[in-house]
């Protein structure tokens, strides 16, 4: 009886077959990335989203034993409530304010001109003291200011004014970053490494070390970052109602994206408030309009220096190690690629492209991709799971006893 020939092994493949197949595959991965990129900024929303939530649907799988599909379910239940609230008491309100915002930027582009002649014009006194400016070449000076802050203030205007008008579409990337987030969650099971595995032999604790990393740096920037994004908003919303400004709530959310804009992002914000605050007409101190500006924007610059003095350290302990000109490059460059996500997420981002460049480079140059002096990863735990299992047990210790 004649045996089954086996069939004849897959021949290996010399290092130019693999050189080529190399270089194919980056060439077509670089031209679906530019050629998808709109859709590279809800993938990323979506990837953290399901990674920010995994903990807590770990602990309704623990707790009431259910199986891990409903207890996603449950999660994206309520995060889908709570969302829906917060629109419906707020969202209407902040497009409204967002669009204001915008036809004061308009509007100060339009007047400058009319109001530097209205200044120059006039005589100012302070005590004996009278002077004018009317020998002072002001136009000219406001149209290099228009020439400098036309180009930024129209940049930050057309932001507003999408997302002002585009809800709908607002709406619809909304439900596909939760639909993804949805799947990727409910397919990775309670391991949070199973949402991206790689098995690479004699890769294997490299791979491991480099998502401890990619873990601390995500961790850093979801629980630093994020939250000093939202005491931002939190406190300059108040700051800005307490003090009779318009648009306090729009301001805020300026304000709180701003801080993921070194240098540029809180000046714009100064100069958006100091034009709300001077061109609204009223104020109930009874101030002129330049004086009431001037006060507004000095209690903005207290409580952005108390915000980078105190808290940014007190949640920043373990930082990216980023140079903020270099994240400030990094925001306008994903800003330009994939818009207000890529703003948001380029901290994070650029730390974990240079995590793997330096890798990729000690490796070239025969170098320990880890050397001792990097020290093992610390603190590699999911933001806030600590805080939901302690409130956990302590609900549990507080439990009547049967």
């Amino acid at each position: 009886m004649n045996k089954k020939a086996s069939p004849p092994p897959s021949p290996v493949w010399n290092s130019g077959t693999k050189l080529v197949v190399g270089l194919t595959f980056v060439g077509i991965l670089v031209a679906f990335l530019i050629y998808f990129r709109s859709i590279i900024g809800p993938l990323l929303l979506a990837g953290i989203l399901a990674y920010v939530f995994h903990p807590v649907a770990g602990i309704i799988n623990r707790k009431t034993h259910l199986n891990w599909r409903w207890s996603v379910n449950i999660v994206f239940l309520v995060f889908v409530l709570i969302l829906l609230a917060i629109l419906t008491v707020s969202g209407f309100a902040i497009i409204q304010q967002m669009q204001s915002l915008v036809g004061v930027i308009n509007t100060f582009t339009v007047t400058l001109p009319d109001l530097v002649d209205q200044i120059s014009s006039q005589e100012y006194s302070i005590g004996p003291f009278r002077f004018g400016l009317s020998q002072t070449d002001l136009q000219s000076l406001a149209n290099q200011v228009l020439d400098t802050l036309q180009p930024v203030l129209g940049r930050f205007g057309s932001i507003l004014s999408s997302f002002a008008a585009s809800a709908l579409v607002t709406l619809g990337w909304a439900m596909f970053v939760l639909v993804i987030a949805y799947f990727l969650l409910a397919r990775t099971g309670q391991v949070t490494d199973e949402m991206i595995r790689i098995d690479i032999p004699g890769y294997n604790d490299d791979i491991r070390r480099i998502n401890l990393e990619f873990r601390r740096i995500w961790n850093v920037f979801l629980r630093g970052q994020m939250v000093i994004f939202l005491l931002a908003i939190f406190l300059y919303s108040i700051l800005l109602t307490v003090l009779g400004v318009r648009y306090a709530l729009g301001i805020a959310i300026l304000a709180g994206v701003a801080r993921f804009i070194p240098y540029v992002g809180p000046f714009i914000v100064w100069i958006v408030t100091a034009l709300v605050a001077f061109f609204q007409g009223y104020n109930y101190f009874g101030l002129e309009p330049w004086v009431y500006a001037i006060l507004v924007v000095a209690f903005c610059l207290i409580l952005d220096a108390i915000l980078d003095n105190i808290v940014v350290p007190k949640f920043h302990g373990d930082t990216l190690g980023l140079h903020p000109a270099a994240v400030l490059v990094a925001a306008l460059i994903a800003l330009r690629l994939i818009g207000f996500v890529g703003l948001v997420l380029a901290a994070p981002v650029l730390a974990s492209m240079v995590l793997i460049s330096r890798y990729f480079i000690r490796k070239m140059l025969d170098q320990d991709p880890w050397p001792p002096s990097d020290g093992e990863s610390r603190d590699t735990n999911i933001p806030w799971s600590e805080f939901i299992s302690r409130l956990w047990k302590g609900r549990q210790n507080n439990a009547p006893s049967e």
